[in-house]
């Protein structure tokens, strides 16, 4: 009989991550589900093909294709993407060992605990990004860096003009900025895209 001591080390880290650390951070029922779905599937089709003579060329090529096929079925954020290659390494990781052993489970809880660290909400919790519309066309960069600025409360730290029209009146702008830096004069607040 197989030894199932991976792939419960596989699960248990699954919803630490998925759980514990994305839903209760992000609340995204759907990736919740997509990540165990990737995760299992991966560790599934690894398990297979180490107990087994087909090519680990092969291999490497279906974790290829299943990660092209998820990332271009749906729009997610570049934090998403952490977490959905982060499920399909343990997945990868834990169906690829036959049975327990300790550097493949420090390596997954290795994976967990980074992505519990570098998402926690305290870190770099100042930083925004956001794409605006505002109600106006404004060419001069400064006088655009002021007015988003003086609208968001912060300090732009990065600023890029998307589109510029002259005739709707309308400025499309993404920024990158920190909060507190600035605070606003009552001006009107712009309407706001918020960008992943």
């Amino acid at each position: 009989m197989p030894d199932p001591t991976m792939l419960l080390i596989d699960l248990a880290a699954i919803t630490i991550l998925t759980v514990a650390v994305y839903f209760r951070r992000h609340r995204r029922r759907d990736l919740v589900v997509a990540f165990f779905g990737v995760n299992i599937g991966v560790y599934a089709v690894a398990y297979v093909l180490g107990a087994s003579e087909v090519a680990v060329g092969l291999g490497l090529g279906l974790f290829g294709v299943l990660s092209i096929i998820r990332l271009r079925s749906s729009e997610i954020s570049q934090r998403e993407v952490a977490y959905y290659f982060a499920a399909l390494a343990m997945g990868l990781i834990a169906g690829l060992t036959p049975a327990f052993s300790v550097a493949p489970t420090a390596l997954i809880a290795l994976i967990v605990a980074v992505l519990a660290v570098v998402d926690h909400p305290a870190l770099f919790a100042a930083t925004r990004h956001r794409t605006i519309r505002l109600d106006e066309a404004i060419a001069d960069e400064d006088e655009l860096r002021a007015v988003v600025g003086t609208r968001v409360g912060g300090d732009i730290r990065s600023l890029h003009v998307q589109h510029l029209d002259f005739v709707d009146d309308t400025t499309i702008v993404d920024i990158r900025y920190r909060v507190g830096a600035r605070r606003g004069s009552g001006a009107a607040a712009p309407r706001e895209e918020v960008a992943a």
